[in-house]
């Protein structure tokens, strides 16, 4: 069934979803802008914008309510891909819209700068700070030793240095937010310290947490957690020992080897050797 397309330029709807933007923005979450293309039907149309979260609620028009309905959704299977952009014809999710054949819409990801957390800032944890900072994440670093998190130690003015003088829960929370783009990294210098860490990340829920230490140590952590009743599911959700296997041994090896499983679990990577599919021949 075709549909009368508005022939005036949605640019008031359009217009209206910026704040909406800014708003997706500051609370964290991830939403897919949708912009048309071209709309050979309705070229005035074309530039009109359309702001789709991933429960498929939407503002703004590309020019028509069906078409906005059947966008909305390619945009929440477009966010499910990870994907930072990409352009689809109408006809590829909508062949029943015959007067929208022939328009194109690119979809474009929004979400959260990431963001790397890391708890505890000894040769693990320095190493970490510059790696994340030099591949464009935001970086925030937390000790409890003013001197580990001195400028000198950090001339990269980009990395957050925070001295976790009044302990480190109040700090890991204030740092964390509301969790979302951030991955945390314990990688302190003790049972007691990771503890407590390990307390205040999973109550914030941010996106990936992983835990340095040796199956052993880390056992010991989480099965104090689990008998001080923490939730077994978060606990599940914690990465320990931290990183991909690599053999690392140096203290920047172990940092690539956590920061390369920080960008997998953000990117929805297997962690698996590209060319592992010559070796299934």
């Amino acid at each position: 069934m075709s549909e009368t397309v508005n022939p005036e330029k949605p640019a008031l709807a359009s217009d209206l979803i910026l704040p909406e933007i800014a708003r997706v923005l500051r609370a964290g979450e991830i939403a897919a802008l949708v912009t048309l293309l071209d709309a050979p039907a309705s070229p005035s149309h074309s530039g009109a914008k359309l702001l789709v979260k991933k429960s498929s609620e939407h503002w703004g028009s590309l020019g028509a309510p069906s078409l906005d309905e059947r966008a909305a959704a390619q945009a929440v299977s477009f966010l499910a891909s990870r994907v930072e952009a990409q352009a689809f014809g109408v006809a590829e999710f909508a062949p029943e819209l015959i007067e929208w054949r022939g328009a194109r819409v690119l979809c474009e990801r929004l979400e959260p700068e990431p963001h790397v957390v890391i708890c505890g800032a000894g040769h693990v944890g320095a190493a970490l700070a510059r790696l994340a900072r030099l591949t464009g994440y935001r970086v925030t670093l937390i000790d409890d030793r003013a001197a580990f998190v001195a400028r000198e130690r950090f001339p990269d003015a980009e990395i957050r240095l925070v001295a976790a003088s009044g302990g480190w829960t109040q700090a890991v929370r204030e740092q964390i937010g509301t969790g979302r783009g951030v991955s945390v990294a314990v990688v302190t210098r003790g049972h007691n310290e990771d503890e407590e860490c390990l307390r205040a990340v999973l109550s914030a829920g941010p996106d990936y947490v992983g835990m340095i230490g040796s199956r052993r140590r880390t056992n010991i952590v989480l099965e104090r957690l689990r008998e001080a009743g923490m939730d077994e599911e978060c606990l599940r959700g914690v990465r320990a020992p931290i990183g991909l296997d690599i053999a690392a041994v140096t203290p920047e090896e172990v940092a690539l080897a956590i920061l390369a499983e920080i960008i997998a679990a953000r990117r929805g990577g297997a962690g698996a050797p590209l060319s592992a599919w010559r070796r299934e021949k």
